[in-house]
């Protein structure tokens, strides 16, 4: 179990990839606190199952990246439990696919509201408990978007791409209190999110440039997370590792 004894705070881990991070840091042994938007019955009764299966404590957090001051309440909540926050995984996000001349203004702040400012607030709330500590491991979820410039994806590119700058900037600020900060860059993953986002003309010329010549699986970008958070990786930060199957 690579994470016993650590915990976890990991966003947006009710569907695809952040429910695959969900379940591969609870079965090393990582107690968990799993924040998304708002409750529901399904995902109540899915981490109910999984803590009784790996015998940790996984403790739903509910705020909606866009209101800065649920993002605060749902901070409290973690740090009224007085315990160390070993790790935070930065996963939540919103897609948009336009042409760059079609998207609108309102459209790029809200796509960068979600994917990047409020994950920056969160990073600093739970970065404080970090420097205290003088210990933690970050990890940013970016996208291959971000290093490869997809059309269409103007706004959503841009917003991944700031959190891989900012991965960069935090790994040199805050490697004096013994924090590490990586970034993960998935290729194209097999999720809702794909599926709907994604044409299937688009889908089949990406997948001409893969050299694994399929879409990836959520359990892989996790057991690349699951590596970043362990001590397995404690000689890295400040690096953005593409798990894009060769893109």
């Amino acid at each position: 179990m690579l994470l016993k004894g650590k915990t976890a705070v990991l966003t947006g881990c009710n569907r695809g990839i952040g429910k695959a991070m969900l379940d591969v840091f609870a079965r090393n042994g990582a107690e968990i606190w799993a924040c998304v938007r708002k409750p529901d019955d399904s995902f109540t009764d899915y981490i109910e199952v999984l803590a009784k299966e790996t015998g940790v404590t996984i403790s739903p957090v509910y705020f909606d990246f866009a209101d800065d001051e649920k993002v605060k309440e749902g901070v409290k909540i973690i740090r009224s439990a007085k315990q160390s926050v070993d790790i935070l995984v930065n996963n939540a996000g919103i897609i948009y696919t336009a042409l760059f001349m079609m998207t609108p203004p309102d459209k790029m702040k809200e796509i960068f509201e979600i994917n990047y400012f409020s994950q920056m607030l969160l990073t600093q709330y739970i970065a404080r408990i970090m420097t205290r500590q003088k210990s933690g491991s970050i990890i940013n979820i970016s996208s291959s978007a971000a290093i490869e410039g997809n059309e269409g994806r103007t706004a959503y590119a841009a917003s991944k791409a700031a959190m891989l700058s900012s991965t960069k900037v935090l790994a040199r600020e805050l490697s004096t209190y013994n924090i590490r900060v990586n970034a993960i860059a998935p290729g194209l993953t097999q999720t809702d999110m794909m599926v709907e986002s994604t044409p299937e003309d688009a889908l089949e010329n990406t997948l001409q440039r893969i050299c694994m010549k399929r879409v990836g699986r959520p359990e892989e970008i996790a057991n690349a997370a699951l590596f970043l958070s362990s001590d397995l990786s404690s000689y890295m930060t400040g690096q953005v590792l593409r798990v894009d199957g060769g893109m």
